[in-house]
C-alpha cells in the first residue's frame, strides 16, 4: 500500500481517484497496461499505478 501511496504523493483520496477513473476506462475497453492474472478491474488498475504506467497530472492554476 505504501508504494502506491508514493505515487500519489502520499495522499489516499488521489489514490482512490486515480484508481477509480482508470478501472472506468479499463471497464469501457481501455487496454490493460500492465501483465497480470487478475480479472479484476481494480486489481488491474491498482497494478498499473504500482507499475508507475498510470499518474496524475497536476493542474495548472
Amino acid at each position: 500500500m505504501e508504494s502506491l501511496l508514493d505515487k500519489t504523493d502520499n495522499s489516499i483520496y488521489k489514490l482512490v481517484i486515480l484508481a477509480s477513473k482508470r478501472a472506468l476506462e479499463l471497464n469501457e475497453g481501455s487496454p490493460k497496461l500492465v501483465e497480470t492474472e487478475s480479472k479484476r478491474i481494480s486489481t488491474i488498475a491498482l497494478e498499473e499505478i504500482k507499475e508507475g504506467k498510470i499518474s496524475m497530472k497536476e493542474k495548472k492554476k
